[in-house]
């Protein structure tokens, strides 16, 4: 064997060694990014929550939009948070647990999640992404575990 085929040799052991190395670490750096989005919408929600518990408290009322209550806030997929008082809306413009209980009595706040695509009810398929806020603020996050 020429010194050349050992040299092309030694080349494609290390692309190969690389390639595996390589289809291990980019589906778990994917999922890790994944699983940091959620927990970035986690600790919004959270965050707005209490932003809007201080609202209500200083004023006798929730702010109608997050935006006069100072919240611009964008989930990580570069989407607008969803907010609706239920003072505000019908029993059927609130999001829904599986037996059709409104998740919330103050208020719903929540993201799409990463599809941008969702239902009322959490089991419903579009919503099993979604990052919710539930039982008025006693659960926060993905709609597949309420």
């Amino acid at each position: 064997m020429t010194r050349q085929q050992r040299n092309l040799r030694n080349v494609l052991v290390v692309l190969a060694a690389t390639l595996v190395v390589g289809s291990f670490a980019i589906p778990a750096f994917n999922g890790y990014l994944a699983r940091s989005r959620v927990a970035r919408a986690v600790s919004d929600i959270g965050t707005m929550s209490l932003k809007l518990h201080q609202w209500q408290r200083d004023g006798n009322a929730l702010p109608k939009t997050l935006g006069e209550a100072g919240i611009t806030t964008v989930d990580p997929w570069g989407r607008p948070y969803v907010y609706l008082r239920a003072a505000d809306a019908s029993r059927s413009q609130l999001r829904k647990d599986g037996e059709l209980v409104p998740l919330n009595t103050d208020f719903d706040l929540y993201s799409f999640g990463p599809d941008g695509v969702s239902a009322l009810a959490l089991p419903a398929a579009p919503s099993r992404d979604d990052v919710v806020r539930a039982a008025n603020g006693a659960y926060i996050g993905l709609g597949a575990n309420y």
